[in-house]
This record gives C-alpha cells, sequence and structure tokens, in this order.
C-alpha cells in the first residue's frame, strides 16, 4: 500500500509539474517556419503578446488552464494532510474530487483551445501542435485516473 501511495504521490507531483510547463511556455501550435503560439504569446526571433480575433475563447482557455494548475495543487496538499490526519481504512473522497475538478478544468481549456486555435487559425495551413499542447492532454489523462484513484483507495 506503501508503494501504491507513493506512485501515485509521484504521479500527481509529475501531473503538476506538466500543468505548469503546458500553460506557460508558448508551444501549443508550432508552424514550419519556426513561428510558435501559445495560450500568451506568438514567438518566432522574439516574443509578442498574442493578439486574435476571436479574445473570449483565449481568455477562457487560460483561465480554465489556470484553474486545473490551482485545482491541482490544492489536490496535493489535501492529499497530504489527509495522509496523516485520516484514520485507517478511510477513502480520499474530497481529493478525488478535487482532482476532478481538475481533470473537468484541463478539459475546458485544452477543448476550446482545440475548437478555436487548431488549423488556419493564425493564417498558415501547414501548423502542427506543438508539445505544450500534448502536454495538457497527458495531464489531462494523468489527472482522471488519479481522481478515481484517491476515490477507490483506502488507507491500510
Amino acid at each position: 500500500m506503501l508503494v501504491l501511495l507513493a506512485g501515485i504521490f509521484v504521479v500527481h507531483i509529475a501531473t503538476v509539474i506538466m500543468l505548469f510547463v503546458s500553460t506557460i511556455s508558448n508551444v501549443w501550435m508550432v508552424n514550419s517556419n519556426g513561428t510558435s503560439w501559445g495560450l500568451w504569446l506568438q514567438c518566432n526571433q522574439t516574443c509578442n503578446q498574442l493578439t486574435v480575433d476571436d479574445d473570449g475563447s483565449l481568455k477562457a482557455s487560460q483561465a480554465f488552464m489556470i484553474l486545473s494548475i490551482f485545482f491541482s495543487v490544492i489536490a496535493l496538499v489535501m492529499f497530504i494532510v489527509q495522509l496523516f490526519t485520516l484514520e485507517k481504512g478511510k477513502r480520499f473522497y474530497i481529493t478525488g474530487a478535487v482532482m476532478l475538478v481538475c481533470w473537468l478544468c484541463i478539459l475546458i481549456g485544452v477543448s476550446i483551445y482545440t475548437a478555436r486555435f487548431t488549423g488556419n487559425m493564425f493564417g498558415t495551413g501547414n501548423a502542427h501542435h506543438g508539445y505544450c499542447f500534448i502536454l495538457a492532454w497527458i495531464c489531462f489523462c494523468f489527472s482522471f485516473i488519479i481522481g478515481i484513484l484517491y476515490l477507490v483507495l483506502r488507507k491500510k
């Protein structure tokens, strides 16, 4: 059981780090000439503020990705607190619920970005997804798995 708790803890920390990287870095979309776009900036040789016509959906993606980081960190702190305060045999219900809220925020944020800012959004037909976009979807999967494991996990 201790190995399972340690494994979940390590995956949770990795998820938090990947969420930070995917939200902060600006490589969500990459063009063949080296231009990259993220949630915040458009970078070529220098980085400029990202300007798009549909500003509301970009702000929604930014907000949901920030909320996902917030809920993931809260879930990590709650896991540590519950690890030392719960009696044996109890489940990590609150931690699992908060992690599933994080999962939902990632889903909404990345889905909005996928629907509104892929393809020919920036005037280039040959843009493809960057590593931050892929990291965000990996965090989506990890946060769901971790959330479910917290809900069914008992302290023995």
